[in-house]
């Protein structure tokens, strides 16, 4: 206890026996033996009371073990079984879980990863794609104040992400790779990668690169070839050495006809190979007989042209053209017209805009001239103040034009805008609301109109550009920042009516790729309806096998996960239980699975991580050494610690019923007695 706490005590104790004796001595008239009685209740309550407000506490240490952690993560991936290792990774699992001493030592946290780290014993062995930099990621950020020595069991072989011998110098853990899988070199050729983009267009040549690798220590020949069908559109014949383990072909395939056309690439095996799936890879393009032409008008140089450029053109399909006001001759070439902070000299453009019935964006901002728009067209007003303004986007996540997720739009920048209420005269639809000053408004900042047939965009501020660059900050990329400019555009560009249930999906799939569908579903005063009910019929149309799943709610529209489906083609019914409404669609699964394309272990890249992190790297035969070392090893003991904690020194509601009894027995005395 405190010293200041025992002082207050005194304190107390000295007030109470002070107002005691001054209550029932000092002022009684008739000094009798009573009096003492009374004055000793009267200091109990007083005393109780001022305690009760005191409050004293002391510290209490408690003392305890703690045992470090080990972390436990196992690859669940498909190349575990494909390798034939399965059985013997369960084995080594339970004989972590049966160790009497390991389980003294420390406590043991299981994990299994492939695409994400699951905090999760149960094996499949079927995950398509293997993340081993993100495990390790995500391991260290769990475990980042405490000691927890990690156990890799894996054949070390990554799919995609990060190189995790790079991200394992981050790491704060001591790590044990067990390697799971042949460590033998085999002679093996593969094709490595095979680069080509998604779309081309129809009467062009697109561009292939196939990188090829060779391990072993001959010269061996092979042929390369690219099928369509029966036809061998392309060939080359291969040799490989053991200083030229590996070529890269550049060639070019035409696209003749429109639609999803599946090649097959394929490098001829050799007569002593084991693996032979990695000679073999089906890939796709789809060929498009016509781009979305978007043309920008602008009177200013600003660096949102630039943005809106890149955003556009990073989608194949799309191409951008900037102009000036004055340059503008025709638009039939072209499905949107961007009009980025107009001016008197838009007049011309807008007439031939008005002429032709095209849909439109535009983009206002601080150099606008609002009293020209206002007069040339009555769907909206800006009030003309002079003045400009900082606004900061807020989802709205009841937009219902078209399917749209919220990218982090309250962590982007703010945009500049003229400064004044915006009155829209028209039905509309607002996508983005604007943020004052932290002041959250209904005031739109990004809206859509749908009227006689013809749509248009308005953006009410400038400076897009620094949300690209933020989302790139955010995500290490431009991918969610493109697909929500691209998703505007696409809506704005076609001429398709407004449909109550709207479906999105691509036209072919990777099978080491997610598969999901997704719709949105509107009431029929077109506003998102939280309450549908929606099935997917989805048929195969290889083997007219077909099955039916409901559809998921989630976020502002319906989902389905497709990724356990087999390859071939597909054709998908989205319908609304209870309404007239269907959507239909159609796409391929390709035969792909890259966790058959590895024959052994990475071992170098295992002893590399053992290296980085101060562990050691060992094999399934070497388990009883792996437990015993851990064991062992002098960074890892158990650590006493010591909690300290206030306890009060009294329980304030025993202490309070005590002073209520106690002024209860002195009333009912007093009363007795004939002093009240």
């Amino acid at each position: 206890m405190q010293t200041q706490t025992i002082l207050l005590i005194i304190a107390a104790f000295i007030i109470a026996m002070v107002i005691a004796l001054f209550q029932y001595w000092y002022k009684a008239k008739n000094r009798q033996k009573k009096n003492l009685f009374f004055a000793f209740l009267r200091f109990l309550s007083v005393f109780s009371l001022l305690v009760l407000l005191i409050n004293p506490t002391f510290k209490k240490n408690t003392y305890y073990t703690e045992k470090p952690t080990l972390v436990v993560a196992i690859d669940n991936s498909a190349s575990i079984k494909h390798l034939k290792q399965e059985q013997e990774v369960s084995q080594l699992v339970q004989q972590l879980e049966e160790h009497k001493d390991l389980n003294n030592r420390f406590n043991i946290r299981y994990y299994t990863f492939s695409s994400a780290l699951n905090d999760s014993l149960n094996f499949s062995f079927l995950e398509k794609q293997t993340n081993i930099s993100k495990t390790l990621e995500d391991l260290n950020q769990i475990y980042k104040n405490t000691i927890a020595p990690t156990l890799l069991l894996t054949d070390g072989n990554q799919t995609y992400g990060k190189d995790y011998q790079y991200t394992s110098k981050k790491y704060k853990q001591a790590v044990y790779p067990v390697v799971i899988g042949d460590t033998t070199t085999v002679v093996d050729t593969k094709i490595q990668q095979l680069n080509v983009n998604r779309y081309a267009y129809l009467k062009n040549k697109f561009p292939v690169e196939v990188i090829l690798t060779y391990s072993g220590n001959q010269e061996v020949k092979s042929k390369f070839e690219i099928k369509s069908g029966n036809s061998v559109l392309y060939s080359q014949d291969i040799s490989f050495s053991e200083e030229n383990n590996s070529t890269i072909i550049n060639f070019s395939l035409p696209a003749n006809n429109a639609g999803v056309q599946k090649y097959t690439a394929q490098l001829i095996p050799l007569a002593n190979e084991k693996n032979r799936i990695n000679n073999r890879k089906v890939f796709a393009v789809e060929v498009i007989d016509q781009k979305t032409n978007v043309l920008i008008v602008s009177d200013i140089s600003h660096p949102d042209l630039g943005a809106f450029k890149k955003s556009i053109e990073s989608n194949e399909r799309r191409d951008l053209t900037i102009k000036r006001p004055s340059e503008i001759q025709a638009l039939e070439d072209y499905q949107l017209v961007v009009l980025y902070q107009p001016n008197a000299r838009f007049k011309n453009l807008y007439d031939k805009l008005k002429a032709s019935k095209k849909n439109y964006f535009t983009i206002t901002g601080a150099k606008t001239d609002w009293g020209f728009i206002n007069r040339i067209q009555n769907k909206y007003r800006q009030e003309i103040t002079g003045q400009s303004e900082y606004y900061i986007p807020k989802f709205n996540s009841n937009y219902g034009s078209f399917l749209f997720d919220d990218i982090g739009f309250q962590n982007y920048p703010p945009l500049v805008g003229a400064f004044g209420e915006i009155k829209v005269n028209v039905n509309f639809d607002t996508l983005l609301f604007r943020t004052i000053s932290n002041i959250e408004t209904q005031e739109p900042l990004l809206i859509t109109i749908e009227e006689n047939g013809v749509r248009e965009g308005v953006l009410f501020g400038e400076g897009i550009w620094r949300w690209r660059a933020q989302n790139y900050l955010d995500t290490q990329g431009f991918e969610s920042f493109d697909d929500f400019f691209g998703k505007i555009v696409q809506y704005l560009a076609s001429s398709k009516r407004k449909s109550r249930l709207n479906t999105t999906s691509e036209s072919f799939y990777y099978g080491n790729a997610n598969i999901k569908i997704k719709a949105e579903y509107f009431t029929k005063n077109y506003e998102f309806d939280r309450r549908g009910n929606l099935r997917i019929t989805i048929k195969n149309t290889d083997s007219e096998a077909t099955q039916t799943i409901p559809m998921i709610l989630k976020n502002n529209s319906y989902e389905v996960d497709l990724s356990n489906l087999s390859t071939g083609n597909y054709e998908y019914t989205v319908t609304a239980i209870g309404e007239n409404i269907a959507r239909s669609g159609s796409f391929a699964v390709l035969e792909y699975n890259v966790e058959q394309q590895f024959l052994n272990a990475d071992v170098t890249k295992l002893k590399q991580v053992a290296t980085n992190t101060n562990g050691k790297i060992s094999y399934l035969d070497q388990q009883d050494d792996l437990m015993n070392s851990l064991i062992q090893d002098q960074r890892y003991q158990v650590i006493q610690k010591s909690k300290e904690n206030v306890v009060s020194l009294i329980d304030w509601k025993y202490l309070l019923a005590i002073v209520i009894l106690l002024l209860a027995i002195e009333w009912f005395a007093r009363k007795y007695n004939g002093l009240i």
